[in-house]
């Protein structure tokens, strides 16, 4: 059965600029035309993807009596505000929710196109995070329990085990739910081990790049490198996105 939102006619898309001054009764767009308009920046976006963070209730665009989605400027404003949270600040979707709720707006988040990009917060200095059971991430993931197992048998996570059960931390709950939207396409825990090396090797080549400063006993000299580490993450993060792109955009032509 074709879902509604694949056959709904696609309406004009307000233009961004217009955020500022919106009317009362703003002009509503398919998801289709939300998806051709974030496009040239988000070449990633999908209506699937939409369709996710819209049942992580990160979105709610209202319903026609016919089923389609309907997005106001204002729901395309808080879509781009989350995607660059996602890809220039690397933040969980947990993390996400609650600075929309503090009031975090689109203008509040540099575009990468504009080559300011944030620094990754989760290399910091900082206590510890939350750790969940394997019960806790199937449950808030949706993934298969075998393949929480896969990705701890073949390295891509490793959780740590506590009067003998194995808890994981908030990074690697949220690797297994990407993990788990890369099941969809039948991709398991054994073709990950690239993506596994290829992480290693670009931590070792940061560490070399910074390790006396990492290491220095002096806390200004230590807070400067992991400054640094942080955006040479950010920055190494958005290079293999633009890799990425080319080469598909290769495959695709």
């Amino acid at each position: 059965m074709v879902p509604p939102d694949a056959t709904a006619p696609e309406l004009e898309l307000p233009d961004a600029a217009a955020a500022d001054s919106e009317q009362p009764r703003q002009k509503a767009v398919t998801i289709g035309a939300v998806c051709k308009a974030l496009l040239q920046e988000f070449p990633d976006i999908s209506i699937s993807k939409i369709r996710y963070l819209e049942d992580q209730k990160l979105l709610a665009p209202r319903r026609t009596q016919g089923g389609y989605r309907l997005y106001t400027q204002t729901d395309i404003q808080r879509l781009r505000t989350i995607l660059r949270l996602q890809r220039d600040e690397f933040l969980p979707l947990r993390v996400i929710r609650q600075e929309l709720a503090a009031g975090r707006s689109e203008r509040d988040v540099t575009p990468a196109d504009g080559r300011s990009l944030r620094r990754a917060t989760m290399v910091s200095d900082r206590e510890p995070g939350a750790l969940y059971t394997l019960e806790e991430v199937v449950e808030e993931t949706g993934a298969d329990p075998k393949l929480v197992s896969e990705l701890v048998e073949f390295g891509v996570i490793k959780g740590e085990s506590r009067g003998g059960v194995r808890y994981f931390e908030e990074t690697e709950r949220e690797i297994v739910r990407a993990v788990s939207e890369l099941a969809r396409y039948g991709v398991g825990g054994r073709n990950l081990r690239v993506f596994r090396s290829s992480a290693d090797r670009e931590a070792q080549l940061l560490q070399s790049i910074l390790a006396p400063a990492l290491r220095s006993r002096n806390p200004e000299r230590r807070k400067e490198a992991i400054e640094a580490l942080e955006n040479l993450a950010s920055v190494t993060t958005h290079l293999k996105h633009l890799l990425l792109v080319r080469d598909l955009r290769k495959i695709a032509t």
